[in-house]
């Protein structure tokens, strides 16, 4: 790695670190997920789920689907870490097994207890089994309409470590019990294990995010509540420990951090001269807050924003090109054609031939990934 130990780290380093570290050559699916430690899931398409469009920029010749369709051959589990996503078997092993915020009434856990027996017979369950064959009845919602009360208990078995996903079935998860390994409960309560899992589980959500603002590196360590219930308590220790461990620098107001074994102001973080739609949950993306300090506006997303306030669009996708997020794409599928508007944080596109050429060239990729090609 050549680097200058004594050049002082700056905001551009930082801003070409983020985007070349996370950008790396796409490999496999395996690899890809292995190197990211996480990946958000969302069930919006447009134009495909958050998962994929993250996935298509760093697995090679990726198309719409391939994570959910190869996932039951993969040592992967969907579960909730600092969000809801997938992520690599050793890491989900960091957070289980998971002692829930809420303990269950009697009638609860006699009801859980059926229903993992019902599944542990069958193997692998949709949750329109075990409707049919418990009838639990509706409940409200998290939006405040009605759902299925078996969806909803077999959601918090997942989250409880009793279930797993064993794969989709037309994007809905079908469910599989777990197993459980003997000891693992009393070894979590050890102060020792559970302060190192800790801290393995800040440096998985650092490699993901770096480099982080110390205001961001906060939120995921208070994030971890939902991945690590059990240990809340230690949230604070932990941050403590990743601010000694850690790489920072102080840099125009702000403390940064990252990997220890990296250099931010390393000759080797070089973003290439693409261009590139990304995910509102893109790793590049994600935090806000670098994002105003790297681009100098506010990317917002708006899905959830009524029409007659949004001002980029419901799903609008961060335009990259070379380091910079230069404005934003809408991009859908209708009537079997790719439709996209584009908008510039300088008012126009860029006049340069090469982004022209560049954005025709992502928009062809993207074409390619939605099995739109020829």
């Amino acid at each position: 790695m050549e680097y200058d130990c004594d050049m002082q780290v700056t905001l551009d380093h930082l801003r070409r670190y983020a985007v070349s570290r996370s950008l790396f050559k796409p490999t496999t699916l395996g690899r890809a997920i292995g190197k990211l430690g996480f990946v958000q899931a969302d069930p919006i398409r447009a134009p495909a789920r958050a998962q994929d469009l993250t996935l298509r920029h760093r697995v090679s010749d990726y198309r719409a689907g391939d994570l959910e369709r190869r996932y039951p051959r993969l040592p992967l589990e969907e579960d909730f870490f600092v969000n809801y996503g997938y992520l690599p078997r050793e890491h989900h092993r960091l957070m289980h097994p998971r002692t829930a915020r809420t303990v269950w009434t009697a009638a609860r856990a006699a009801q859980a207890a059926a229903v993992l027996e019902f599944i542990r017979g069958r193997g692998a369950v949709h949750p329109r089994e075990v409707d049919a064959h418990f009838a639990h009845g509706k409940v409200t919602n998290w939006f405040g309409g009605s759902s299925n009360a078996s969806t909803q208990l077999l959601d918090v078995m997942h989250y409880r470590g009793l279930l797993r996903v064993a794969r989709r079935d037309g994007g809905t998860r079908v469910y599989a019990a777990r197993d459980t390994v003997a000891g693992t409960v009393e070894a979590m309560a050890d102060a020792d294990i559970a302060s190192s899992r800790m801290d393995a589980l800040v440096d998985l959500a650092v490699h993901k995010y770096a480099p982080l603002p110390a205001a961001s590196l906060g939120q995921l360590v208070s994030h971890l509540r939902g991945g690590a219930p059990q240990w809340t308590a230690l949230r604070g220790a932990a941050l403590a420990r990743a601010k000694q461990r850690l790489g920072h620098a102080r840099i125009e107001g702000n403390d940064w951090y990252w990997p220890a074994a990296e250099r931010p102001n390393s000759t080797r973080w070089q973003p290439d001269d693409g261009v590139r739609l990304l995910t509102p949950f893109d790793p590049i993306v994600w935090d806000r807050r670098r994002f105003d300090i790297f681009w100098d506006w506010a990317y917002r997303f708006e899905a959830y924003t009524p029409p007659a306030k949004r001002k980029l669009g419901y799903y609008a996708l961060p335009l990259l090109w070379h380091e910079r997020v230069i404005g934003w794409g809408n991009v859908t599928v209708a009537d079997g054609e790719l439709r996209h508007s584009f908008g510039y944080v300088g008012g126009r596109a860029p006049r340069d031939s090469a982004f022209r050429l560049g954005l025709e060239a992502e928009l062809a990729r993207l074409r390619l990934f939605l099995g739109m090609a020829g």
